[in-house]
Formats: structure tokens, sequence, C-alpha cells
């Protein structure tokens, strides 16, 4: 559970409950509502008369209201009939209160801003944003375009724009942009404060299409900021990985030699020039004294479990344990029937676990796991199981490691620490992840 931030309660209009849900957008701090980007843009910067109204389209709009009244033909609605000299439309509201009701009354002047589609009597509008309007009283539209923010049920987008509008006033003159000037503008880009100005605020005449594909230079100008950020922070992880210690598993041990000659003698091909480079470097980061993490990401069907196998061969001629996690039963099945057939005729034994087996079966797949009868075991969130123990797990495999969260990875990850050492890591992806 996240801790209270005072800086939050700093904010205008942020309360126990509205911090709970910006903590849930992972806003734990003001400066964080600049970095949450919006979704796309609204213009609201001019007013469409209702006869110039179509279906799709969305507008900002003012009327009189002529008529409203509770509607009980099918599910419960509160329509709202406005006029303006062009035309009418109808206000439709599923969920409304008593005073909601009351203050929609004939002769009240609204503005709106919705989607129009067509309704059983003519356009209308569901739910839109309005406002009541004094009589005479003319309200500025917006003088840029309104952007539309990820949010979390109970966080509605105006409150969302205020505090980004407060953030924006307080604090964007004091951030530090990290980025040499003559970089920015070597790249054709702009600096971060203007950038960051621009996305949340567009003026009118911003070139939504632009802003909608990402493309617009101040998009690409914090794109490139993140890109960088986490560059860093994973460089950061590297190198201190490379101060937990691993169990070294050198692929010129004889037997590791001679187990992987049988296996790739019977392949019935040889590896490509990519799969021995690849493994290559796998096998240089086996052989050393600290934790190996590699990303090995490849299209489907390009061979990447043939390099996964080789480099397990090497972990278990050592006479240590593999586990190759998958983040379904039917890919890990397929798996296990992989390595089944590769090293059950080498004397590998591999073991199945999963969720769906029956008692009996996982009791044996957890004793041989416990015993390092089991050298290959291959399963799903199952291999880290708070009641599994391993003997001696050297090298964990992961497919698809995008779709299991990190501390599911760490969990597995843990259960080979021995006297200090971690296993080494390898995942398999066919998609590119930024974020791996």
């Amino acid at each position: 559970m996240q801790s209270s931030s005072p800086e939050l309660r700093a904010l205008r209009g942020v309360g126990p409950a509205a911090e709970e849900r910006l903590l849930r957008l992972g806003i734990s701090r003001p400066l964080d509502l600049l970095f949450l980007l919006p979704q796309r843009y609204e213009d609201r910067t001019r007013l469409t008369p209702l006869g110039a109204l179509r279906p799709g389209q969305r507008a900002v709009i003012e009327g009189v209201i002529a008529v409203a009244d509770v509607a009980y033909r099918g599910r419960r609605s509160l329509l709202v009939r406005i006029s303006d000299r062009t035309g009418q439309l109808t206000l439709r509201f599923f969920h409304f209160s008593r005073i909601q009701q009351n203050s929609l009354a004939a002769g009240t002047r609204l503005r709106c801003y919705g989607e129009v589609r067509q309704g059983p009597l003519g356009f209308e509008m569901v739910h839109p944003e309005y406002r009541l309007l004094q009589p005479g009283q003319s309200a500025p539209l917006e003088d840029r375009l309104t952007p539309v923010y990820p949010t979390v049920e109970g966080l509605a987008q105006f409150r969302i724009r205020d505090l980004t509008d407060q953030v924006l006033n307080r604090c964007l003159d004091t951030l530090t942009d990290a980025l040499p000037t003559a970089e920015t503008e070597r790249l054709g880009l702009p600096p971060l404060r203007e950038a960051l100005a621009y996305v949340h605020r567009p003026p009118i005449g911003a070139d939504l299409q632009l802003l909608g594909s990402g493309l617009h230079p101040c998009q690409r100008r914090l794109a490139l900021e993140e890109m960088l950020a986490h560059h860093l922070s994973l460089r950061q992880i590297r190198e201190r990985a490379r101060g937990d210690q691993g169990i070294a598993l050198p692929a010129t041990l004889p037997a590791a030699d001679t187990l992987r000659s049988r296996f790739t003698q019977r392949l019935g091909f040889s590896l490509t020039g990519g799969q021995q480079a690849a493994l290559a470097d796998i096998d240089a980061d086996l052989a050393q004294p600290h934790a190996m993490m590699r990303l090995v990401q490849g299209d489907v069907g390009c061979g990447k479990t043939v390099v996964a196998a080789a480099a397990a061969l090497t972990a278990i001629a050592h006479g240590h344990q593999v586990a190759v996690m998958a983040p379904t039963e039917l890919l890990a099945e397929q798996h296990r029937n992989t390595f089944q057939r590769w090293f059950e005729p080498l004397g590998v034994k591999v073991v199945w676990l999963s969720g769906s087996l029956r008692k009996r079966a996982r009791a044996q797949a957890h004793a041989a796991a416990a015993d390092g009868s089991a050298q290959l075991l291959v399963g799903t969130h199952a291999l880290f199981q708070s009641d599994l123990a391993y003997r001696s797990l050297a090298l964990v495999i992961v497919d698809e490691q995008h779709r299991f969260g990190v501390h599911q990875r760490l969990q597995l990850m843990d259960k080979g620490v021995r006297d200090a050492a971690r296993p080494h890591q390898l995942v398999m992806t066919a998609t590119p992840i930024p974020r791996t």
C-alpha cells in the first residue's frame, strides 16, 4: 500500500479520496502529473449551431431548455430538449439525481460538450459535459485544445486538467533540462519545458492529426526523455546485477560439451549463424561467476528454443537444474513436448508442473524437484509456488516474459538462491518490448 503524499495534498482539491485515485495512476508527487500525457485531444474552441450537427461529431453547443422530463420507455432516463435558432437536440441522462433534474428546468440556458448520435427522437447526446449559463452570461470558449488523460473511476477529466494546470503554473519553470541544448537542437526537438507546456495545452490551430499519431516534435522530445531515462535505469540495474554472485557454468566442461554435441547431432539440422552467435554470447555469460540476465528476441520459428535448450544442457551437465516457464498452459505444454522429444533420448529427465495437475502427480513433481532427479522442469506459474523447492536451480528460462509480472519472475529466481548465488536468467520473446 502506498503512503500519503504531503506534496499531493498541497494541491488545491486533493483530499484523501483524490490522493488515493492519483496514487493508483502512479502519481505520487505533483511533478508526476506533468508526465501523465494526454491520450487524445478535443477541440472545444468554437460553438457549433444545433442545425449543423452530424452523427459521430464531438462538438460544443449552446441552447435553451424547452422541456425536461423523465421517460420510462425501456430504461429510465432524463430527457432534456434544447434548442437554438437553427435546430433542436435531446440530452439523455441514464444516471441523474433529483437535484440535477431540478436544475435542468425549462428556460435554462446550457453549454454542452459531447458526441452526437442518432436517437429515437432525432439527434442526441448521452451524458454530455454541461454547465448552466446565467441569463445574459457570455462564457468564454476554450482558447486551447482540451486534453483527455488516462484516468481511474472517480477521477474526472476536469479534475486532472485543473491539477495539471496547478503544477504547470507552479513547477514548470523549475524543471531542469537533462539533455544538452545543442543535441536537442540538432535533432530538431524543443526544450523540455516547451514540450510539456505544448502537449498539455496545445494552442488553437495545433495539428490534431500529428498529435494523434504521437509524432509531434514535442511528443518525440518527451519520448526521447523517457527512453533515455529507461536506458540509464537498465544500465544501473545491470551494473548492480553484475555484483550478484552466480554459478559459473563453463561450456568447456567435457560433460557439457559431450551432452551438447549429442543434442546437436540428433537435431537433424545445423544451427544457423545467428543461433550460434546467440549461443556463444550465452555461453560467455554462463561461464561468469555472476548471474546472467539475457534477452533472446526473434520472430516465431527462428529457433530461440533450440538456443535455450543448448544453454540448458550446459547447466544440466554441471549437475544443476533448469526451469522453463511459459505464461499459458498451452504454450508450456508445447515446450514440454519439445524438450521431452529432444532431452529424453539423452537421458535427461523432464518433469511437467502446472496448476491443473492432480494432487498425486503434483506431489511427485515436487519430490523430483527437491531431490534433483527432475533435471529440467517445464510449467506455468506453478514453478514458483511457495511449497515447491529445488535442489539446485542454476538457470531460469522464461518465454514471453512481458506476460509475467516482475514479482512473479523474481519469485522464480529466488527459488534458486543458494549460498548467496542466484540462478542465471534467459528470457525469450517474439515481441520487442521497450520496457523489457
